[in-house]
């Protein structure tokens, strides 16, 4: 099981960063369909941020259980608000990522408990 959480661990975090790293550098794409939902500008660092953060966490999770297992929760919260925020403005076209990314963070969560 330990395996599977360094592995899944490894790809959420990577997906993470990138999407962080997007919020950042203001992609357009990213920036359209953010705020076509709602999402002001100003609350792109906050959220840039909590997705490296849920990327430190799952990475320091490999060597502390209760990081990793508190990070992937943190993750699942961030992606549930994901969902919600495409849900509540019926954005079917973003959907798929944050319900993917909200898969991901689950099986982390799984993954990680159940080898610690």
């Amino acid at each position: 099981m330990f395996v599977a959480y360094v592995i899944v661990g490894i790809v959420l975090a990577l997906l993470l960063t990138f999407s962080g790293r997007t919020k950042l550098a203001r992609d357009e794409r990213i920036v359209e369909g953010l705020t076509g939902i709602g999402v002001p500008l100003s609350w792109f660092p906050f959220l840039a941020a909590s997705e490296f953060a849920g990327a430190i966490g799952l990475v320091v999770g490999f060597w502390w259980a209760p990081i990793g297992i508190a990070a992937a929760i943190g993750v699942i919260l961030y992606f549930v608000g994901a969902v919600a925020a495409h849900l509540r403005k019926r954005d079917l076209k973003g959907l798929p990522p944050a319900v993917l990314l909200l898969l991901v963070a689950i099986a982390a969560l799984i993954l990680r408990a159940a080898s610690a």
